[in-house]
């Protein structure tokens, strides 16, 4: 029944042993004013937990605490050191603040708070707090109720923002690592829920220079935590969004870098993400409707719905580690699209058509590297192509290099522009190497034919082709100026092929 105005404490230890535990203090040795006041105040939380009558709380006088150079340890070590701070508590029937500083895992960080009756939750009741946390590298704010028995409760508007994600992540040692060093990271949001999950209503968060709003669900139930929810942004850089989460979505690295899905044990996510704008690399989308999964053995992310090259484009990457083996389906469909533009971005630099395009590829491959995955890729790609033109190829001069016989480069014909009516073309994709079934250009009142195999390791070129007239019906003539193309896609060369050649 000591009664105290004030009390300084030097170097003191609270040592925590409860894994995981939200809050967890010595037990009561029982006994004593203060016990006493905590369980009157059960008693008054018990009789109404939603309303607890405040007037009935004990009104004893409590004082200033003031604690120097103290510490909280753990099983593994020092959590904060050089802990000094002070507690403002007038009486036990009134509110109460903290003001601390000290050192968290090497990082400075000082720390207020407020509530409004801490004997209230003391007890295990709700009650108004506010608080924050500072420091280089995170900056962390929370204003709303809270209820700190069980698995704890809040309700408020909450805020968080860093720097630098990867050193945050690093220095809080969520065992979750970034996919990519990421920048400044904040959040802003209304909170609900408890330490096992909570939700973010209108949250505003900004991520590598992606800024957006949206609703958030954190769960901590499973053994990785998981985040799932939708987003909404005006611009958004897909890149270098998702590369914060999942180092597949980067675009950075070697061919032969590993598939590497680690962080698919460290996180759980399913986000479903709209913009009015975004990029992907070098390319532009608007209107854009996506998506990106990450469980377990599982990575995926699709657009279902963009436009793009001035028509409608989807796309997807899944990547499947079930059974020890990685394999990968990549797909891309892409509709009433400008052809010119399109081929373009794919870093075609001969024979562009101008038109517009319908273009199919579906690949699907086993690897641990990329290069393995696209090695042994199996699947499709079709293109069909409405009136346009083929630009690089001046026929003129391809008939007359033709005619003198020998190898020629194809750049030696290069800059002129075939006008097109059609062109469809086909391929099988198989241990490597693309075949080409089908690739016929129709020009006025003639057809242009091609068929072969490009290798994908070797980036060689064997094909062959001929010129032949076709009447209105669609019938084509007899074979005119067979050739065949042959060297590497960035220096192909023709030369005139037998006349004998079957061509069927």
């Amino acid at each position: 029944n000591v009664v105290l105005s004030g009390m300084s404490v030097y170097r003191p230890l609270l040592r925590l042993t409860a894994q995981g535990a939200l809050v967890d203090l010595p037990a009561s040795p029982g006994g004593g004013r203060m016990i006493r006041a905590v369980d009157t105040a059960r008693s008054i939380v018990a009789s109404n937990p939603t309303n607890p009558d405040r007037s009935a709380l004990p009104s004893d006088a409590f004082g200033v605490v003031e604690f120097f150079d103290g510490r909280i340890v753990d099983a593994g070590g020092d959590i904060v050191t050089s802990l000094s701070g002070r507690i403002g508590w007038p009486a036990l029937d009134r509110g109460a603040r903290l003001n601390a500083s000290g050192i968290w895992r090497g990082e400075n960080i000082t720390m207020e708070a407020t509530t409004a009756s801490p004997l209230l939750l003391m007890a295990g009741g709700t009650t108004p707090v506010k608080a924050s946390l500072k420091s280089t590298l995170v900056e962390a704010s929370f204003e709303g109720t809270a209820n700190l028995s069980g698995e704890a409760y809040f309700d408020g508007q909450a805020s968080l923002s860093s720097p630098s994600l990867r050193r945050t992540l690093e220095w809080s040692r969520t065992q979750i690592a970034p996919g990519a060093a990421i920048g400044a990271m904040s959040v802003a949001s209304r909170i609900q829920g408890n330490a096992r999950r909570l939700r973010l209503d209108s949250a505003a968060l900004t991520l590598g220079g992606n800024s957006g709003r949206g609703v958030l669900d954190l769960t901590f139930t499973d053994p990785v935590p998981a985040i799932s929810g939708t987003l909404a942004f005006d611009k958004l850089d897909l890149r270098s969004f998702l590369s914060a989460f999942s180092p597949v979505a980067s675009g950075d690295g070697s061919i032969h870098d590993q598939i590497d899905l680690g962080f698919a044990q460290q996180l759980s996510l399913d986000l479903r993400l709209s913009a009015g704008s975004a990029t992907l690399g070098a390319v532009t989308l608007s209107d854009i409707a996506a998506s990106t999964q990450v469980k377990g053995n599982l990575a995926a992310f699709d657009i279902s719905d963009a436009n793009a090259f001035g028509g409608e484009v989807q796309a997807g990457v899944r990547i499947d580690a079930a059974g020890g083996n990685k394999t990968t389906e990549m797909r891309l469909m892409a509709s009433d699209v400008d052809a010119f533009a399109l081929a373009k971005a794919a870093g075609v630099e001969r024979l562009l058509p101008q038109g517009r395009a319908t273009i199919s590829v579906i690949l699907k491959g086993t690897g641990n590297d990329w290069n393995t995955v696209m090695g042994n890729a199996e699947g499709s790609v079709t293109a069909s192509l409405g009136q346009g033109a083929l630009v690089g190829l001046d026929l003129a001069k391809f008939r007359e290099r033709w005619a003198a016989g020998g190898f020629f480069p194809l750049s030696e014909v290069a800059g002129g522009t075939l006008p097109l009516r059609s062109f469809d073309f086909k391929a099988r994709v198989t241990g490597g190497v693309a075949r080409i079934e089908k690739a016929d250009a129709l020009l006025d009142q003639r057809v242009m034919s091609v068929v072969g195999i490009v290798p994908y390791f070797s980036r060689a070129l064997a094909l062959s082709g001929y010129f032949a007239p076709v009447s209105a019906d669609g019938t084509r003539g007899d074979v005119e100026t067979p050739f065949f193309i042959g060297g590497a896609w960035d220096a192909p060369f023709v030369a005139p092929a037998m006349a004998d050649y079957s061509y069927e």
